[in-house]
């Protein structure tokens, strides 16, 4: 039988979670553009200190998040002035960008919800296995 030490537990857990929230990539911007206008490297920190330094997504991953986020009409770009160092372009959300967070917001809510309850099975016990039973604390 394979067993996984600890580390190789945590590492695929990494990479699990990594790969779940990339894929959430597009409404984690939408929801910080939700607080006001922000530029790239900007929005990679909010990321990065929301999650106490736990998550970082890649800034070629967020910059494609940027491009496909205008180009659907979600995001609108325009480029800062250059009082605070260099000129920075800024992505401000769109009504539609609103829109489609709040739609993928419910979605991800439901889908959590899912996953807790399929996810609680394992803690219930099967028929004929007490062994799993919960006892009061």
């Amino acid at each position: 039988m394979f067993e996984r030490s600890g580390s190789d537990t945590a590492l695929l857990a990494d990479a699990f979670a990594s790969d779940l929230l990339r894929g959430h990539t597009d409404t984690i911007v939408l929801g910080i553009l939700r607080r006001g206008d922000s530029y790239g490297f900007e929005i990679f920190k909010t990321i990065r200190d929301a999650t106490g330094g736990a998550y970082e997504i890649k800034e070629a991953t967020l910059y494609a998040s940027y491009r496909r986020l205008v180009k659907d009409g979600l995001v609108e770009a325009y480029w800062g002035d250059e009082t605070r160092g260099g000129r920075r372009k800024y992505y401000r959300i769109t009504d539609a960008g609103h829109a489609v967070y709040r739609r993928n917001l419910a979605a991800w809510v439901v889908t959590r919800d899912l996953i807790d309850s399929l996810l609680d099975l394992g803690d219930r016990p099967t028929s004929g296995d007490r062994s799993l039973e919960r006892h009061p604390s």
